[in-house]
């Protein structure tokens, strides 16, 4: 006897559910608020992008060159490590920074997003912890979720110009799970440039409780007062030293996705490099582009440091014109996280994409609570990226001053 062939009409089904991994995702603060943009602009209103940090100078006509004139006629796989011409390129970089880097110290990554996930996947088992100080890049949150771990805050205050907590405050949250420290200098999203004395408290305490120290330096160029003074430096750091770094700031080349770790712990390079057989190399034509740009001399990065230099003054001045801002004014990287007088950042930043307008124009900001880890935090600041030329800054500041007016009217 034939056996009964069953129909989809009388199999009992399941729902399929997506891992807890999966659902614990976070969206993009930065990003999320995009469709109300698009509406926006849809209604013919202009929108200053003051949201994301992606820069309007050019990127250099050098790097263009080189991936224009690549001459091999397969473009093929290449070394997991990075190719040895860049690598050299990199570790030249690096010394002329008075860092003693060589090439068999980095992993060309990814994007600097993939040197975090690395560093977070290889220092750190499943539910362990790094400690960061918030405000901190939205993406380490996705970051930590895709490694498996937890992050765990530090709150610092725009009062203090989101500089780092005491000793005792940082030692206070390390628990046996505490597997390393995450800090960015200069910081996303505050500009603030930590202190030769906050660095070697964050020395002092790694060495103490035997953890790593992750710098995310992406933005060591851009430093308008005071001085950076990379991870590298450190003393006593070199078996628990990580640096995080990227092209796509420095060179205004944020989708060529090149970045790189650095690290003279030898079983943390080595696992670098088997997380990078794993996904194969790094884009080729990029790391071509990236190394002819390298070759550009400090003359590139003054001029470049200058003109942001005179559009931070733009956006500080603008929000000194608003009362109740509270805001000091940064020292490095292109953004400013300053403290409004509104009462919810998640709605002023829709109310300006819907609501708002003057002129026909309107800005669009990134609200404060997800750059915080920490639920209720950054309910009243947003981070201003001063990305856009000067005259364009100084409309949008107005802008930003009139809406604030406007939303406190309304009684939002």
């Amino acid at each position: 006897m034939r056996g009964a062939v069953g129909t989809d009409d009388n199999i009992q089904k399941t729902a399929v559910s997506i891992s807890a991994r999966g659902k614990a995702l976070p969206a993009s603060p930065i990003r999320k608020l995009i469709p109300l943009a698009e509406q926006a602009k849809a209604r013919g209103i202009k929108i200053y992008h003051l949201n994301i940090g992606q820069p309007d100078i050019e990127t250099p006509p050098e790097f263009w060159a080189a991936v224009k004139n690549y001459s091999n006629k397969v473009l093929a796989y290449g070394n997991s490590q990075g190719m040895a011409d860049y690598l050299k390129k990199l570790s030249h970089y690096y010394h002329r920074r008075g860092l003693d880097i060589d090439p068999d110290n980095i992993i060309v990554t990814t994007g600097g997003s993939e040197a975090i996930i690395f560093a977070m996947t290889i220092i750190c088992e499943p539910g362990d912890e790094l400690l960061v100080f918030e405000p901190f890049y939205t993406n380490y949150n996705g970051f930590a979720v895709q490694a498996g771990i937890k992050l765990v805050p530090l709150i610092t205050r725009a009062e203090d110009g989101f500089h780092l907590p005491s000793e005792s405050a940082i030692e206070k949250v390390i628990t046996a799970r505490t597997r390393g420290i995450l800090y960015c200098n200069p910081n996303n999203p505050t500009g603030t440039i930590y202190t030769d004395l906050e660095l070697e408290m964050l020395r002092r305490i790694v060495l103490k409780h035997d953890l790593f120290l992750l710098a995310d330096e992406v933005y060591r160029e851009f430093v308008y007062e005071g001085k950076h003074k990379s991870i590298m430096s450190l003393e006593g750091l070199s078996d628990r030293a990580i640096m995080l770094d990227s092209i796509s700031k420095r060179f205004s080349a944020c989708g060529a996705r090149v970045g790189n770790l650095v690290t003279r712990n030898r079983d943390v390079y080595q696992a670098s490099l088997y997380l990078g057989q794993a996904r194969l190399c790094s884009p080729t034509l990029e790391q071509v582009g990236a190394a002819a740009a390298y070759d550009l001399d400090d003359s590139y990065f003054m001029k470049t440091i200058d003109e942001y230099r005179r559009r931070r003054d733009v956006v500080y001045k603008g929000l000194m014109q608003i009362p109740g801002t509270v805001c000091i004014n940064p020292g490095g990287a292109f953004y400013i996280m300053a403290k409004l007088p509104i009462n919810d950042a998640e709605k002023f930043a829709s109310f300006l994409l819907t609501e708002f307008q003057l002129n026909g124009k309107t800005v669009m900001i990134a609200p404060g609570p997800g750059f915080y880890a920490t639920p209720g935090l950054g309910q009243k600041e947003c981070r201003i990226a001063y990305v856009l030329n000067t005259d364009d800054l100084k409309d949008a500041m107005l802008l930003l001053k009139a809406g604030v007016d406007a939303y406190n009217s309304k009684g939002k």
